[in-house]
């Protein structure tokens, strides 16, 4: 049974600030979690049952920050993306910082307040044969099922944490570690063809950025295939958005959690065939997971991406983590290579 929703305000508390400007990015931009701002302990997802036993409604809710308790909210029928979303129709509203501690959602028909981290969720009747609908939405933080996830027998581990000499950055220099993490703009000494990548990764919280100015950089399978790292928390999901391929793919579904989570990407790629005079043969292709769920399966990658640094040809490539100028980290990298 269809029902309509519409939002048309938001009101939300007030929050401080630490400013502190990097690149070309507006202040400030966090990269710890312990330094964050008021509106950071609003933003995220929230999730609940609402309406009566007989016609229930899961319900999915990400709210995003963008600085001076300025807020979206996105709510999606079914439940949070890769967790029971329809993928139907996203319904969106602004913030506007006003007083109190309350923030509000209110149009005619509903009303949906977070209190004390959690939302209270109201539907009106709408027609006849509509129940009215109440109910809590609570705040989750989602953790990838391969977070963490341990290197096979075999596999060629590029970073655990305890050193990052399997790296060069761009001139061919030595990488040095951040708070024992990897920063951006450096590829891998080894090469590979077909093979199966885990990577974990954490957007910075840029909250007075929008778009590629917001956590921005890239996965470059064989350093030819740019798969989007950015920070597109609540957004629809794009070619050039997290989990997208650039310039190729859109993710089948936006699993991009808030900035400053760890995420991860599961890569299972094979390596593009070429005639030995150097024509493609064959293109290349990858099936790829963003935290636990597919979001592009068995894809066909017809040419290299933009900013690739390795040309297109038959020769094994690096992973490439590109320097976008923002913060963005990471960890827990290994490759198995696949025959």
């Amino acid at each position: 049974m269809l029902r309509k929703w519409s939002i048309l305000s938001i009101v939300v508390g007030g929050s401080s600030a630490l400013w502190a400007g990097i690149g070309w990015s507006k202040s400030p931009v966090y990269d710890n979690p312990a330094q964050v701002d008021a509106d950071y302990a609003l933003q995220g997802e929230y999730t609940g049952i609402t309406g009566p036993d007989h016609d229930q409604l899961k319900v999915g809710m990400q709210v995003i920050a963008f600085g001076n308790g300025k807020l979206r909210a996105v709510m999606y029928r079914g439940g949070l993306p890769g967790d029971g979303w329809n993928k139907g129709a996203r319904l969106e509203a602004e913030a506007t910082l006003q007083g109190g501690k309350d923030l509000v959602f209110e149009q005619s028909h509903m009303r949906a307040v977070l209190r004390d981290g959690k939302i209270h969720f109201h539907l009106e009747t709408i027609t006849a044969d509509d129940p009215t609908h109440d109910g809590i939405l609570n705040r989750v933080v989602r953790e990838s099922p391969t977070l963490g996830k341990k290197a096979p027998h075999g596999a060629v581990v590029l970073f655990d944490g305890t050193s990052a000499d399997p790296w060069t950055d761009d001139a061919g220099k030595p990488v040095a570690m951040v708070d024992g993490l990897l920063p951006h703009g450096i590829r891998s000494k080894a090469r590979f063809q077909n093979h199966y990548l885990h990577l974990e990764f954490r957007t910075p919280y840029h909250p007075f950025d929008v778009g590629q100015h917001r956590g921005n950089s890239g996965l470059y399978l064989q350093g030819r295939y740019e798969l989007q790292i950015l920070d597109s928390f609540g957004l629809s999901g794009e070619q050039n958005e997290c989990g997208g391929v650039y310039s190729i793919a859109r993710p089948e579904e936006n699993m991009c959690y808030p900035p400053l989570q760890w995420q991860t990407y599961d890569v299972y790629f094979t390596a593009a065939k070429f005639h030995e005079g150097g024509r493609q043969r064959k293109p290349a292709r990858a099936t790829i997971l963003h935290n636990g769920v597919v979001i592009q399966d068995n894809l066909e990658l017809p040419t290299h991406t933009g900013g690739n640094p390795l040309p297109a040809g038959p020769e094994p490539g690096f992973i490439y983590l590109q320097d976008h100028g923002n913060l963005v980290r990471f960890r827990n990298i290994w490759v198995l290579e696949i025959p």
